[in-house]
Order: C-alpha cells, then sequence, then structure tokens
C-alpha cells in the first residue's frame, strides 16, 4: 500500500506540469499581421469605404466582426472566433458548469452531428441523443455552407438566455422530429465510478475537464484495499476537452510508451508525449468502453490503451476527430480564438481523423442515452431491465481472464 501511496504521489507532482499547447508569442504574430501583410491595408480602405459611401448606415464593428466571420467561414469547423461571453462559457464547461442546452456538436459530412447530450441537460430531457443530426435551426435548413454561422447562432441564444428550434434526424431511424430548448445550468460531473459484481471497478469518464485526472487519482486512492478483479473504463458518449487531461489519465495506467504524437506548422505544435512509468492498477485486466459519441480526447486516450496493449476496447467504432484546439487569448481584448493548430496520431502513427478507432469487440447497441436502453449502474449489480451488453461482455471478459 505504501508503494502505491507513492505511485500516486509521484504521478500528482508530474502533473503539475503543464502539458497544455499554447501559443506563447501572440503578441508578435499580432504585430506581424499587421506589419507584414502587404493586404491589411486594402481590407481598412474596404471597411473605411463602406462605412463612409454605402448607401445604408453600416458601423465599423458591425464591418469588422463580418470580415472575422468570413476569415473562420475559410477554416475548419473546429476553429472559430470567441466573444467575451463565449470565452467564459467555455472556461466554465471545462470547469464542469455551464450555461446552455447541453450539447456537444461536430461537423460530419457536412451536417452538425450530436457527439453527446450532457446527463440532467435540457438535450437530454428533450430526447436527444448521441449522432442526431441538426438539418434545421429556428426553421433555417442546415448545410455545410452556414454551419459556422448556425453554431455562433447556437453560442448566441445561450449565453443570452433565448430558446432555440431544432429540427433533427434520429441516428437510428432517419426520422425527423422538432423540438424547441431553452437553456439551463449543466453541471457535468466528470466521474462516475462503483465496484461492479465480480469485484470489478467501474469508471464512467464523461469529459476531460480540469478535475478529471485528479478524480481518477482519489478514486484509485479509495480502492486502494480493494482486491480488483479488473477495470472497466467508460467514455462512451464522452465527446473529450482537455488534451492534456487525456494524456495524463493515459499516462495513469500505462507504465511505458508513448501516448500521442500532435504534429501542426509551428515549433510548439510538434510533440510526442511518452508514459513517464509511473501507473496505477497494474498486472489486472483492462477494459475500455467507446461509442459513435466518443471523439476527440476520449480516442486519444482510447487508443493510447489499445495499441499499448493495456486495454481491450469494446463497443462501437468512435466519431473521429483528429484535431488539436488551441485557445488563444486575444491581447487586449476579452475575447479569444480557438483555432486548429495540430493533428494528433496514435502511438502506432494512425491518423483516426473521419475514420475513428475500431474496437477490438465490436458490440452495436443503441445510444446510451436511449432512454429505453440506458444502463443503470448500482454497486454490487447491473439492473437486469436496463441491460448493458457492452458493459456485460467486459465483465465476462475480465471474468474469463
Amino acid at each position: 500500500m505504501q508503494q502505491f501511496t507513492r505511485y500516486l504521489c509521484c504521478f500528482v507532482l508530474g502533473a503539475c506540469v503543464a502539458l497544455s499547447l499554447s501559443i506563447s508569442s501572440s503578441e508578435q504574430a499580432y504585430q506581424k499581421s499587421i506589419y507584414h501583410d502587404a493586404n491589411f491595408p486594402l481590407l481598412v480602405d474596404i471597411i473605411d469605404t463602406i462605412e463612409t459611401y454605402y448607401v445604408d448606415k453600416v458601423d465599423r464593428e458591425t464591418l469588422i466582426n463580418a470580415a472575422i466571420k468570413g476569415i473562420f467561414d475559410k477554416l475548419d469547423p473546429y476553429s472559430g472566433f470567441l466573444n467575451k461571453e463565449g470565452y467564459q462559457a467555455l472556461n466554465d464547461a471545462n470547469r464542469g458548469e455551464y450555461f446552455g442546452f447541453g450539447f456537444e456538436v461536430a461537423t460530419d459530412d457536412g451536417q452538425i452531428t450530436i457527439v453527446t447530450p450532457f446527463k440532467h441537460s435540457p438535450a437530454e430531457r428533450a430526447g436527444i441523443e448521441a449522432g442526431d443530426k441538426i438539418i434545421k435551426f429556428n426553421d433555417t435548413p442546415v448545410d455545410e455552407t452556414n454551419y459556422q454561422s448556425v453554431l455562433t447562432e447556437i453560442r448566441f441564444h445561450s449565453t443570452h438566455n433565448y430558446a432555440i428550434k431544432l429540427t433533427l434526424k434520429k441516428a437510428s431511424s432517419h426520422q425527423e422530429y422538432a423540438l424547441t430548448l431553452l437553456p439551463d445550468f449543466v453541471y457535468i460531473q466528470s466521474l462516475e465510478s462503483y465496484i461492479l459484481e465480480d469485484d470489478i471497478g467501474y469508471i464512467h469518464l464523461t469529459s476531460f475537464q480540469e478535475d478529471a485526472t485528479q478524480a481518477i487519482v482519489e478514486q484509485a486512492k479509495k480502492w486502494q484495499d480493494n482486491d480488483l478483479k479488473g477495470i472497466i473504463l467508460d467514455v462512451r458518449n464522452n465527446p473529450g476537452g482537455l488534451l492534456e487531461q487525456a494524456i495524463s489519465i493515459a499516462d495513469l495506467f500505462l507504465e511505458q510508451g508513448k501516448i500521442v504524437s500532435t504534429n501542426g506548422r509551428f515549433f510548439d505544435a510538434n510533440e510526442d508525449y511518452y508514459a513517464s512509468g509511473q501507473s496505477i492498477f497494474n498486472n489486472i485486466p483492462m477494459a475500455v468502453l467507446i461509442n459513435k459519441g466518443s471523439a476527440s480526447a476520449s480516442e486519444v486516450l482510447a487508443a493510447a490503451l489499445q495499441e499499448n496493449n493495456r486495454a481491450l476496447i469494446f463497443g462501437e467504432t468512435s466519431f473521429g476527430k483528429g484535431t488539436v484546439q488551441s485557445i488563444i487569448p486575444m491581447l487586449g481584448h476579452s475575447n479569444a480564438v480557438k483555432l486548429t493548430i495540430a493533428n494528433y496520431s496514435t502511438p502506432n502513427g494512425n491518423n483516426i481523423h473521419h475514420k475513428g478507432i475500431t474496437p477490438d469487440i465490436e458490440i452495436k447497441i443503441s445510444a446510451v442515452t436511449d432512454h429505453t436502453n440506458m444502463p443503470i449502474i448500482v454497486p454490487q449489480n447491473l439492473i437486469e431491465p436496463n441491460y448493458d451488453q457492452q458493459v456485460a461482455s467486459a465483465i465476462a471478459w475480465i471474468d474469463g481472464r
């Protein structure tokens, strides 16, 4: 037990070293964009000309915002401009609470796809499921030409406490349905954990927010006197979050090996991350559960454990988001830019973008947010009417070991 506690202390100390990707020279980049871009005066002249001569009065702020929108329309859908409210909402979400509609989205084949409806959120209460696609927003059709604007409008309605009307297409049946959502406070608990039948530890990781790694460390301390036969790590319907948390959680479970590699155009975006050598839950089998709602940081973690032969992956092919975003505050302002700065590859060098992670044992069931299939997990028991085939299969595999 003393050795186990020492390992935990070493890990916590190491976790204090920042792993997050950031841009330290943003001020220099900003100055370069002004003084070295020959086309910048042209943009200023166009804004001045429109403001002075256009038949209808258009204020400068409106024109600048339109120019910013046009810039991000040329980038990938994961990049965008965050105003003060949006920047604050993102920071709040990384701390596990925010005011909004309670769903995470990504783009898939030119459509906005629901990655995850958070538990007890307006989205979950309305019956939205992982994999559903938004086809209309406030009666306006959504496609690849306007989805960036739709995402901006959703954030705007959230921060101003406005209702939104969505028309969605079910992932399971392809039937269309419409609903109206009102924003509300959403509280995201990063971790749920239980001891299941046959002394198997179950950890449901719902998001990679700031306290995720520490939550697992604390749970490991609580279980250090239990003679566990195995561990099930459930990242189904986990849309991701902070990359540094995915790396440090993978480090928790790995004694050695590469965790992930990132590559981009600027120096700091190119990095290989390796396990530190101190790990927990050693020498017991481990299963990881994924589905189509497992994205981004969830895929980083699952791939690291799969390709280092630490865990067997059960479930469905994951979402397939293989890019890394950084939040870059704008100097002198209270807003920020969310910018895709790198791609990432798995320990074996695989790019999973638009492909996802293929499980070792494929078990297709309805989305776990389906109320008819929602797994209800309690200590020492799985309630039979809500039988979860993926959890049951993982238990059977661990028992067989």
